[in-house]
């Protein structure tokens, strides 16, 4: 993938930054640190780098920790919220870069962490940058959460009106066959676990969570009166106590690169 087309990818984000900031799935400390302590050694001398880090969901977690997080994000916006999100916070820094070319020096973290982006990347050219700025033995961390495709009947339906009104939804999870493969790029030490839980959501949320997705008309689009109404038909099928129930899945992925 050439530099401008990991960019265009960056750019499927334009303008959704406040919604992604207020309505996506936000990680918890609590579930995903005990994890990294104990199979890393996650410690908060560690320096970490959040790749694609968008309003800085992922980097939150490590602030949590005391770690130094190097927040990389190609998306103007996403940028700019973060930093108003963190501007109080002298342990999160903002990096305008790619996953693929993040401007880090050589060997200077020792921990690359991505959360729900693995899949935009150029994945050779963004596992080949990792290997160059981590540290001799350093951990890399792909940790993704959110709905799951099934599981439950509103899973799978809310999914089928996603894909209606998406051109490039069947592309986009085709990529996310980069999740499932995790091990054969990180073979040292690999660990995988999978968490599932489930998540209500009133009408506010569903329609918030729904245009922050980068593959969702937006509201200038001639569809999305059609994919609010059909959103809304949704909801109304499926709410129960002016909420609609849906299954969520953390799927957390840490290992090393082979020793060369």
């Amino acid at each position: 993938m050439p530099e401008n087309a990991a960019m265009k990818n960056a750019h499927r984000f334009n303008g959704k930054a406040l919604m992604y900031d207020r309505y996506r799935e936000h990680f918890s400390a609590a579930v995903v640190l005990p994890i990294l302590r104990a199979v890393c050694g996650l410690s908060a001398e560690w320096t970490v780098a959040d790749m694609g880090a968008g309003t800085g969901m992922l980097s939150d977690i490590f602030l949590a920790n005391g770690n130094r997080a190097l927040a990389v994000e190609p998306n103007p916006g996403m940028r700019e919220m973060c930093q108003q999100i963190h501007r109080d916070h002298p342990h999160l820094h903002l990096i305008d870069g790619t996953a693929e070319a993040t401007g880090l020096r050589s060997a200077s973290v020792d921990l690359v962490a991505a959360g729900r982006v693995m899949h935009w990347f150029d994945r050779e050219r963004a596992l080949t940058e990792f290997r160059r700025i981590l540290k001799p033995d350093g951990w890399v961390a792909i940790i993704a959460f959110g709905r799951t495709e099934d599981g439950r009947a509103e899973n799978v339906e809310f999914e089928n009106v996603l894909r209606e009104f998406s051109e490039d939804h069947a592309n986009t999870h085709a990529c996310y066959e980069v999740y499932r493969n995790l091990n054969a790029y990180l073979p040292r030490d690999f660990y995988h676990e999978e968490i599932l839980a489930t998540t209500m959501m009133d009408w506010e949320n569903l329609l918030g969570i729904s245009l922050s997705l980068s593959h969702s008309p937006t509201k200038d689009q001639p569809s999305y009166p059609e994919f609010e109404r059909s959103l809304r038909g949704f909801f109304d099928r499926f709410a129960q106590n002016g909420q609609v129930e849906l299954e969520t899945r953390y799927w957390i992925n840490i290992g090393r690169f082979a020793s060369l």
